[in-house]
């Protein structure tokens, strides 16, 4: 699976999707100046899903009405990295076939999966 990962991705989960043979372009490696639209064109033009913790990305897709291949954010309070990329590989494990062209919200107890 392809990705684009925003700068405030952490690097644990951008190196073990690496590891796990997924594509991930990551923003800090690229252009850390780039604005959320100039990312979702990434996103939509390479076909690659959007890594966040940003929730502002929720408003440029439904309301603005960008395209987007899908978006992933994460709602983790503490901002644990270890409980993030342990949500992100349950996503991967168990709705694999979702993750495309769907906005999903990760949290500690549940995920939210919207369709675009």
């Amino acid at each position: 699976m392809n990705f684009v990962a925003d700068v405030n991705i952490e690097k644990l989960i951008v190196d073990t999707l690496r590891k796990l043979g997924h594509d991930v372009k990551w923003i800090t490696e690229v252009n850390m100046c780039m604005t959320d639209t100039e990312i979702l064109k990434i996103s939509s033009d390479e076909k690659r899903i959007l890594l966040t913790n940003d929730k502002d990305f929720g408003e440029i897709v439904f309301r603005q009405k960008m395209k987007t291949s899908g978006v992933i954010l994460f709602r983790v309070k503490e901002q644990d990295e270890d409980l993030k990329l342990h949500l992100m590989l349950q996503l991967l494990k168990n709705h694999g076939d979702k993750i495309e062209n769907h906005f999903i919200v990760l949290a500690k107890d549940k995920f939210r999966i919207i369709k675009l």
